[in-house]
């Protein structure tokens, strides 16, 4: 079972406005998005269990074209705020590295 970091070129996270966090997967090669753009690990439940939301609020947003999964979820407290660590986002991509599909 790959991990995200071995099937994805690039993977990033982005703010999408000041309550929502936005990841990019960009999979390395249609073969790979074929195989792993649609796995449960990256499904709503799997991602609200790793970002702390409900998977109700998760979207998924496959670009078979690109080969990218785009994956939106709220942040949980608006950008910011005061207990805002990651004022863009730009941190939140980490937490799926590691994550075997």
């Amino acid at each position: 079972m790959p991990k995200v970091s071995e099937v994805c070129r690039h993977v990033r996270s982005k703010v999408a406005g000041p309550f929502w966090v936005t990841v990019d997967l960009m999979f390395d090669g249609q073969e790979n998005y074929d195989r792993y753009s649609g796995s449960p690990a990256l499904g709503a439940e799997s991602i609200a269990a790793i970002y702390g939301v409900d998977a109700d609020t998760v979207s998924l947003y496959p670009i078979p074209s690109l080969k990218v999964l785009k994956i939106s979820y709220p942040r949980r407290t608006p950008q910011g705020s005061v207990e805002e660590r990651d004022l863009h986002s730009g941190q939140q991509y980490a937490y799926l590295l590691d994550v075997r599909l």
